[in-house]
């Protein structure tokens, strides 16, 4: 028993990227601008580095300025038609493509293509939508409908709602053109802070460095090993405790950031915040070996978290609700990352408190620890030096296979 235990945590703890992804959304969007005497007008947007995922271009290498991506627009134009479109009670409506660019973001570059629809006079009341784009190529791949103007809704000029909701398992869905759904871009914010945690490894792996001191406590000889220094704690309370004063100090620290950087009051270089962020999952594992903050485990959590919350942020940059909305962004958003974390907690708390009083347990804690700087180490370098180590690609495909072969995709 004893062994299937540890050999189930430490499974659990190397296979993790299995299940999930560094940090860096993957999301494509559709903005809609509906008029009443001109009709549906619109532009596709996606991440060249997902246009490299398809189509094997290269063209994050290259540098993306219109010039290198004008040669791949008739190809992009297939691509587009082939997997998406729009459709009411009226029929079909054509997409007439009229133009491209690159909207050069924090996360990487973004390539538009803009687009009319016909058949839309008059204006339809409801239009199913089709967004079947980069699923085949990545599964952690999602889509958004935002609508950025509609008359009939009442949506004017700078006004920004998450409408739909794409996945590999629901690529098709209702648009009401009749009005605006404040409680389906709420709900989407949720659905989006929960997959950005459980897709997010460095997350996962600085939460798992916080907890995994959980269940025991240190001894104050600083002359004991590091094995011999961790004594299991005896009741549940204090261990439970602990995570909460941790996760308490996690989360405000990154709502504040987060609040922050999404009403654009302070702004910091992407690289920066995930560098940052893959430092602290090194600092924190290093902490549970070699104590900096002794008995302010705390500290950790809330400094960091400030920089999580800034990685957070960059979600709701990339989608750019403003005005009113953004304040159910933020809300549905950090309730989904709260949500996230819980589960994760949930799933891997109890398993530590169960084998707490285990001789293996300081060798599971110290191994950890060093496998979680060793991620910290390889996702500090690619991201300081902007570099592809070529191990997350592995990882993606081994998620996909693994996804076809339980019929998940």
């Amino acid at each position: 028993m004893k062994k299937i235990i540890t050999r189930f945590l430490f499974a659990l703890i190397v296979l993790c990227p299995l299940f999930a992804y560094s940090h860096a959304p993957e999301q494509g969007f559709i903005f809609l601008r509906v008029y009443e005497s001109d009709g549906i007008e619109g532009r596709f947007e996606i991440q060249a580095d997902d246009l490299n995922k398809i189509f094997n271009w290269g063209l994050l290498k290259e540098g993306n300025t219109k010039d290198v991506i004008t040669p791949h627009y008739e190809e992009l134009k297939a691509y587009f038609l082939a997997h998406a479109g729009f459709s009411s009670p009226s029929g079909a409506h054509k997409i007439t493509f009229k133009g491209i660019d690159v909207l050069s973001t924090g996360l990487g570059d973004y390539i538009q293509l803009f687009f009319d629809l016909d058949n839309v006079d008059p204006l339809p009341d409801t239009m199913e939508v089709t967004y079947n784009i980069a699923f085949e190529a990545s599964p952690t791949h999602r889509g958004f409908l935002t609508m950025e103007y509609n008359w009939k809704a009442g949506v004017i000029n700078n006004e920004s709602n998450i409408s739909l909701y794409f996945t590999p398992n629901s690529p098709t869905d209702t648009l009401d053109l009749t009005k605006v759904s404040i409680w389906k871009g709420f709900v989407a914010m949720i659905k989006q802070g929960v997959w950005h945690i459980w897709i997010g490894t460095d997350h996962i792996f600085f939460l798992i460095a916080l907890i995994l001191p959980a269940v025991v406590w240190r001894r104050r000889d600083e002359e004991l090993s590091p094995l011999k220094s961790w004594k299991p704690v005896d009741r549940f309370k204090p261990a439970f405790s602990y995570i909460i004063k941790i996760i308490t100090f996690f989360t405000i620290a990154h709502t504040i950031t987060l609040s922050l950087a999404a009403m654009q009051i302070i702004s910091l270089p992407g690289w920066i915040v995930e560098s940052i962020i893959a430092f602290s999952i090194g600092l924190a594992a290093f902490h549970n070996i070699k104590p900096i903050f002794k008995g302010r485990d705390w500290v950790i959590a809330f400094v960091f978290g400030l920089f999580h919350g800034f990685g957070f942020a960059s979600v709701l940059g990339d989608i750019g609700l403003k005005d009113e909305f953004l304040v159910y962004s933020l809300l549905g958003f950090n309730i989904g990352v709260e949500i996230g974390q819980l589960v994760i907690i949930a799933l891997i708390f109890p398993i530590l408190y169960l084998i707490r009083k285990r001789k293996s347990y300081p060798k599971i804690l110290i191994g950890g620890s060093i496998f979680l700087i060793l991620a910290s180490i390889y996702w500090i370098i690619e991201r300081v030096f902007d570099v592809n180590l070529g191990v997350e690609d592995t990882i993606t495909y081994w998620l996909s296979e693994f996804a076809t072969k339980v019929g998940l995709k």
